[in-house]
């Protein structure tokens, strides 16, 4: 029988707070109380959330990700910080806490939240922390009530599916950030392979064409006062942002057998990285709107061509 972990407890003395990153909407999030009010679900019948069992989720997510499962094992589903990585890189020891929730919150099936850092010149140590919410809103989807009749089945498969793809990005954020060799997870290193690929010769055209979409929306949401290095380092990242949800939504879609569609999945994220990219400051929305769509074509193409390189290095 597995001891229970106790929850990270928030320290005191001379711990320092480092702002992290928190998607628009969410700035007022508690990151000590990691999780939200109870918000309703237009249409949606009530239901209490609390008949999944998290060994069952876990289970599911176990048998396609061993990595993953290792992070998620010791936390509980409750809001709460639990420690699951601590790794040393010279004199400093950098650890990540990770809390999941699963609540109804509106229309967003899951979000990971960095809402802050904390470091201690001191101990020498960097404190990582970052939020799942698991929103189950669609547990009255047709083809999903199709497939699963049992409810607490249904809860317990889609919650799941939507921590197996929001934990994709943890992984990949874990990989980006810890010292060099100790983010390795199996998720991280085919993300990484997906990236190299988008960045062959091969798809020289079809890359350039996003980056020139993703440039002139760079420019249409600049404020006037950004230089061109921060304009092409905006570009770069969000270009690694757009190569991450594809990884991400196909890589959750092989393992639960759920549709995906390039083009889907492109006109999507096109609208996000416009976002991104700062909105129609400089220009008009319907200039905007035509340039978000000429990136939604881009995209699909480059993301076509990824896969057809895949399927030739299998």
């Amino acid at each position: 029988m597995k001891r229970k972990v106790p929850p990270v407890e928030a320290k005191g003395g001379n711990w320092q707070d480092n702002p992290g990153s928190l998607p628009q909407g969410f700035h007022d999030l508690n990151p000590d109380a990691p999780y939200f009010s109870y918000a309703s679900v237009p249409n949606v019948p009530y239901l209490d959330l609390g008949i999944y069992r998290e060994s069952i989720v876990k289970s599911l997510i176990k048998a396609h990700s061993k990595d993953m499962y290792r992070l998620l094992e010791k936390v509980n589903f409750d809001g709460k910080y639990y420690r699951v990585k601590c790794v040393n890189s010279g004199e400093w020891e950098c650890c990540w806490d990770l809390a999941v929730r699963v609540q109804f919150f509106g229309k967003m099936q899951g979000v990971v939240l960095y809402p802050k850092r904390l470091f201690s010149r001191k101990e020498k140590k960097i404190v990582y922390r970052s939020v799942i919410l698991v929103n189950p809103y669609q547990l009255w989807d047709e083809a999903l009530v199709n497939k699963f009749w049992n409810l607490q089945e249904r809860v317990e498969y889609l919650i799941a599916r939507i921590l197996f793809h929001e934990c994709i990005h943890l992984m990949i954020s874990l990989g980006n950030t810890l010292p060099s060799g100790f983010g390795n997870t199996d998720i991280y290193l085919e993300f990484r392979k997906m990236l190299e690929i988008s960045s062959s010769n091969k798809l020289l055209s079809e890359r350039h064409e996003v980056e020139f979409r993703l440039w002139s929306l760079a420019l249409f949401g600049a404020s006037g006062s950004e230089s061109e290095q921060i304009l092409l380092e905006r570009v770069k990242e969000i270009y690694e942002f757009l190569i991450n949800e594809k990884y991400s939504n196909q890589k959750t879609g092989n393992v639960f057998h759920s549709p995906f569609n390039n083009e889907k999945v492109a006109r999507k994220y096109a609208w996000v990285a416009a976002v991104k990219a700062g909105g129609n400051v400089q220009t008009s929305k319907r200039v905007w709107q035509v340039e978000v769509r000429r990136l939604s074509i881009s995209l699909k193409g480059l993301y076509n061509g990824i896969d057809a390189l895949l399927q030739e290095k299998d």
